[in-house]
């Protein structure tokens, strides 16, 4: 049969929950074998969906257009990696609740100006040297929930799915005079929660951070440029987009003093990890979000905050651009307006879609792509993480899920 979206049946998306399963239990059943294998299991559920699409959907230019998107998203987060890596800042003083506390908030800004992966890299090294006498799972938790997630909201820099919207047609700072208010409350809410688990874990407390004294001091800054770099050329179109990217992470790469990269204990793992996981994920996710996109009608998606836990609930699995776009245009099918239209007659659609995309992410290690590589760097920094389930009944679910419903309840009912 020829491909449209309304020819992808339910039972295409078994190999994705075979993917997300994979992860979630694998490292129950047989840690050591999945650390192995996990690059043949990804590998081979998402050539099962290719061949659907090649010999059974014929789905040839959604097989294109997913390749690509996956390209330009691991370049993306790739070279933003290789960057990072190669900024190394040294913070001086006490471990203490409150500079922990405003490492998170000066990462929340931070999200909106570089992106959360960018954010995210700059930021959890120092992180984990300035803990490094009490490292703890919910330390990486709460990182992973406001700089790698939370935080970016604001722009569309922030995050992929509101440069998604940027691109058709929302004006750059429309989104942030209607949600720094929510953003707020969220980030300032998930602190709070913060700073109760900090002090209650006390141990290693008042320690030195990195180097006596106090103070901060940053070296290989010359990366700033190349940082610089890379967030002018996402305004770019392929292939000039990727092609600078990948130039600047190289640039980057050979000009860093190696005593840095071992200071910052760079290597290619992270990436390597995340690169094989998502490959399996975009492959296999697309059943999904052509299920999803054709059939959002008659999900009884009609207000707002059904919009809002919809995107939400996928982003909190699948890639949250995707899913970004796809609930946007079940918006623009139930409303019967374009996005520039929405934007005037229905708002609150196109901001309970960006809030559900950029705040739900944070629910799981696969949400966004800088989760999985925050967990990566942190566990070879010695840090133990929580499991892909307990990250998601200890924390995500007693901590966000409240309060996304505070969001819910007072902004999006």
């Amino acid at each position: 049969m020829d491909y449209t979206a309304t020819t992808i049946p339910l039972w295409a998306s078994v190999p994705f929950l075979l993917m997300i399963l994979s992860i979630a239990l694998m490292p129950f059943i047989h840690k050591h074998w999945w650390e192995k294998n996990y690059p043949f299991v990804s590998v081979a559920l998402g050539l099962l969906v290719v061949l659907l699409y090649l010999f059974l959907f014929k789905g040839y230019t959604r097989l294109i257009d997913t390749g690509l998107e996956y390209f330009s998203f691991i370049v993306l987060i790739g070279s933003l990696f290789v960057v990072a890596g190669g900024i190394l800042i040294r913070i001086k003083g006490a471990t203490t609740p409150w500079m922990n506390a405003a490492v998170l908030l000066i990462g929340a800004v931070l999200s909106n100006l570089i992106g959360t992966t960018g954010a995210s890299m700059l930021l959890i090294r120092p992180f984990l040297r300035l803990n490094k006498s009490r490292f703890s799972g919910y330390l990486v938790v709460f990182f992973i929930f406001i700089v790698s997630n939370c935080g970016g909201v604001l722009t569309p820099i922030g995050d992929p799915p509101l440069f998604l919207g940027y691109l058709k047609g929302v004006p750059f700072f429309w989104i942030i005079g209607r949600v720094w208010i929510i953003w707020l409350l969220v980030i300032l809410a998930i602190v709070a929660v913060f700073l109760v688990f900090d002090f209650r874990n006390r141990k290693g407390l008042d320690q030195p951070a990195f180097e006596e004294g106090r103070g901060l001091r940053l070296m290989g800054w010359h990366n700033l440029l190349f940082l610089a770099v890379i967030l002018a050329a996402v305004f770019l179109d392929t292939p000039w987009r990727e092609l600078l990217m990948i130039a600047a992470a190289a640039g980057s790469y050979l000009s860093t003093p190696r005593t840095i990269h071992a200071d910052n204990a760079f290597n290619f793992v992270p990436i390597k990890e995340v690169g094989l996981l998502f490959l399996g994920i975009f492959a296999t996710m697309m059943p999904t979000l052509d299920f999803l996109e054709t059939h959002s009608a008659s999900l009884g998606l009609s207000v707002p905050g059904t919009y809002y836990w919809a995107t939400g609930g996928l982003s909190s699995f699948l890639d949250n651009a995707p899913t970004y776009l796809s609930f946007l245009s079940a918006a623009m099918g139930f409303t019967g307006l374009n996005v520039q239209e929405m934007l005037v007659q229905t708002p609150m659609f196109v901001v309970a879609i960006s809030l559900g995309a950029v705040f739900f992410g944070a629910n799981t290690y696969i949400g966004n792509g800088p989760n999985f590589m925050v967990k990566s760097i942190a566990e070879q920094a010695g840090v133990k993480c929580p499991s892909f389930f307990g990250y998601m009944v200890r924390y995500s679910i007693p901590i966000l899920l409240p309060i996304f419903a505070l969001v819910w309840f007072l902004f999006l009912r």
